[in-house]
């Protein structure tokens, strides 16, 4: 089993800056991808960053330049930072993992059912 914590700001005015952290532990391996994905009130749940062990990175289109993933690998953690941020991006914040070797021409980084674990989620709140 793999477990994930997640940690950082979860608050802040229009137009600030939030990093979130999820430290991974457990049967952790070498090989992954780790995912940040969001759920607003009503609508589905979406990725908007994922970066591979190798450091390969993929981003929602709408948030390309605002959201940052980002990895300490020796340690485990990996970051979004996000910037400029609006209160259309208020949701629930979630990070994910997935450790199976797929081909990455088979892999969609951003789908929510790649990801056979999850951290518990948090309230990220951005007022206006």
């Amino acid at each position: 089993q793999v477990q994930l914590v997640e940690s950082g700001g979860d608050s802040v005015q229009a137009g600030g800056s939030l990093r979130r952290s999820c430290a991974a532990s457990g049967n952790t391996y070498s090989t992954y991808y780790m995912a940040w994905f969001r759920q607003a009130g009503g609508k589905e749940r979406e990725g908007v960053a994922a970066i591979s062990s190798d450091g390969d990175t993929h981003y929602l289109e709408s948030v390309k330049g605002r959201f940052t993933i980002s990895q300490d690998n020796a340690k485990n953690i990996f970051y979004l930072h996000m910037e400029s941020l609006k209160p259309q991006y208020t949701a629930l914040y979630y990070c994910a993992a997935d450790y199976r070797a797929i081909s990455p021409v088979l892999r969609k980084p951003l789908n929510r059912w790649e990801y056979p674990y999850w951290g518990p989620g948090t309230q990220v709140t951005v007022s206006s």
